[in-house]
């Protein structure tokens, strides 16, 4: 399993010298924004859709450094309520996927999005539990109407395009845990599956290895990121907390580099677990640790991520 970066961590960062970085940590793959939340600092969308030869010199500056491109990412809202603001994430995950195709990269990471609750609402609305029965209406709105139908068009784009797209299951979006990621996948098809993020997970109460377990040849990509969750502030008002991340006194969780939520123990079952089920791709490190230097917190990442990771596996495997 090859160790990565997001370099979303060095976007104020010229395209090279984030590279330059990525090589000097000591990863061996990058995983690029190509707009969206992410943005797009590092990949000129339209200039590199438009001429084959562009294509050819930015994926140069990559593979000439001894980096493969594990996935471009895009995580914006195409299912929104406002309808300019739905049509723009569209247009920018299609132009992705279709760079994608076009640079031979298997994958682009994104979200499932989020309608309003019902017709003529203006803003999204997460669901999260299912009474005053309304929820329940919002919910079937949302599922049926929206993000179905919507997801199973795009699905048929991004299959003809010969690429695959993956969900990070993120509170606030629909697609926030395996359930119903699975729900979204059997809807539309296995061109969808899951960008296996940890972090959310935890402070969830999701055990990070039995979702893997039941989600198996449905992650297509993972990122390294860990999550701490401080039991006293959860003691008092339990996990679902929508303080400011800089609050990290007073929240229930906060994202920390990979190690200072969990230990090594954790983290070489996650691995383990992702071999069993047969992944065996790139763990993309996102840094979003506010205790700890971009550098200090990659480095930390790394150094665990290498101490937990599996490089070989035997010839004849037990499960197989």
């Amino acid at each position: 399993m090859k160790i990565g970066v997001f370099t979303a961590l060095w976007q104020d960062l010229p395209f090279t010298q984030a590279l330059d970085k990525a090589v000097a940590a000591g990863v061996e793959a990058v995983e690029i924004g190509a707009g969206g939340y992410p943005g797009s600092q590092h990949t000129p969308v339209d200039e590199l859709l438009d001429s084959a030869a562009r294509r050819d010199d930015w994926l140069g500056e990559i593979s000439s450094r001894g980096l493969i491109l594990s996935a471009l990412s895009v995580h914006n809202n195409p299912i929104h309520p406002n309808r300019e603001v739905a049509q723009q994430a569209d247009e920018t995950i299609r132009k992705a996927v279709r760079l994608a195709s076009l640079l031979g990269v298997p994958v682009v990471n994104g979200f499932s999005g989020l309608p309003a609750g019902a017709p003529g609402d203006s803003m999204p609305n997460w669901v999260t539990c299912p009474w005053p029965p309304d929820f329940l209406e919002a919910q079937a709105y949302q599922w049926d109407e929206v993000a179905i139908p919507y997801w199973q068009e795009a699905g048929r784009f991004i299959e003809d395009q010969g690429v695959k797209f993956a969900f990070e299951m993120h509170p606030g979006m629909l697609v926030y845990n395996v359930e119903t990621l699975l729900r979204l996948r059997e809807a539309v098809g296995p061109v969808l599956g899951c960008n296996f993020d940890p972090s959310h997970l935890f402070w969830n109460g999701v055990n990070p290895v039995a979702a893997i377990r039941a989600l198996g040849d449905a992650i297509f990509h993972v990122h390294g990121k860990d999550a701490y969750v401080d039991p006293f502030n959860v003691a008092v008002n339990g996990c679902n907390d929508a303080k400011p991340y800089g609050d990290i006194l007073n929240r229930a969780w906060t994202f920390r580099s990979i190690g200072y939520g969990h230990g090594a123990g954790v983290w070489k079952e996650i691995i383990s677990t992702l071999r069993l089920v047969g992944y065996d791709y790139v763990i993309s490190i996102e840094h979003e640790d506010a205790l700890m230097s971009t550098d200090e917190g990659l480095a930390k990442a790394i150094a665990l991520l290498k101490e937990a990771n599996i490089t070989e596996l035997p010839g004849e495997m037990f499960w197989t």
